[in-house]
């Protein structure tokens, strides 16, 4: 199973910039969407369906242009959960999950906190979420968690950890959780087979960050691990420019 997630920023925008030929010749089975910002019925899927992604689905928030996730595959999946039944989270259009055997594949779009009340939204978020996964893998142990989560692990994720310790996405508290995430029984999949520096998923528009490589690792690809022994590669495709945001890629043999 090949698996992209990508924080599209706008899929709207994206198909602008040639999203599809680059999702053609990647060839993933499963694609795992992120800042849709559009409901389905504002896009033409049947570019999707020539694509070769006949089954779609898409969780959209109630305020238009916002958030959204969406669930691109090749083989219909038997089953698909849309959102976690947390009403707030499920407001914002953030998580969509489709089950493929026995195997429960995620996409989640994680709050920013690009403010005071929005930071508090988040660690809320992040809290609840962490009970939510708990509860889950109780029936379904194979889960994969891939999107954007809008945290920096570690200080080799992010471009200038001195500088920015003080700032949203690199924040100790949210740095703890997704450490604590971890330990409750995930694998950062990336990590697993790179430990090297100036790895980045996203840049920021201004200052030209992404030529000068001025990044943040906020894409993850987070494996429950009863999968462990099936993970093949998992990479970063950071030469796609649809987005501020650049996709991942990841690959089990199941």
């Amino acid at each position: 199973m090949k698996i992209v997630s990508y924080n599209v920023n706008g899929i709207r925008a994206a198909l602008r910039k040639d999203f599809l030929p680059w999702l053609k010749a990647v060839d993933p089975d499963v694609v795992c969407l992120q800042e849709t910002k559009a409901n389905k019925e504002q896009l033409d899927l049947s570019l999707f369906e020539l694509a070769g992604y006949p089954y779609h689905y898409w969780f959209s928030a109630q305020k238009k242009g916002y958030s959204g996730v969406a669930i691109l595959s090749k083989q219909k999946p038997d089953e698909v959960l849309y959102g976690t039944g947390i009403d707030y989270m499920d407001f914002e259009g953030r998580n969509i999950t489709a089950h493929f055997g026995d195997v429960a594949v995620m996409s989640m779009y994680l709050p920013s906190g690009t403010n005071l009340a929005r930071l508090e939204h988040k660690l809320t978020y992040m809290s609840d979420f962490q009970k939510f996964a708990d509860e889950f893998r109780k029936k379904h142990p194979n889960f994969i968690v891939l999107g954007d989560y809008n945290i920096c692990h570690k200080a080799i994720d992010i471009h200038n950890p001195v500088g920015l310790q003080n700032v949203s996405g690199f924040l100790p508290v949210e740095r703890e959780w997704i450490g604590n995430f971890i330990k409750s029984g995930f694998i950062d999949s990336f990590r697993h087979f790179n430990k090297e520096p100036e790895n980045y998923t996203w840049w920021s528009y201004r200052a030209n960050a992404r030529n000068n490589n001025k990044g943040w690792r906020l894409d993850y690809g987070m494996v429950s691990e009863p999968l462990t022994e099936k993970l093949e590669r998992s990479v970063i495709l950071s030469e796609a420019k649809h987005s501020d945001h650049c996709p991942i890629l990841l690959e089990l043999n199941v």
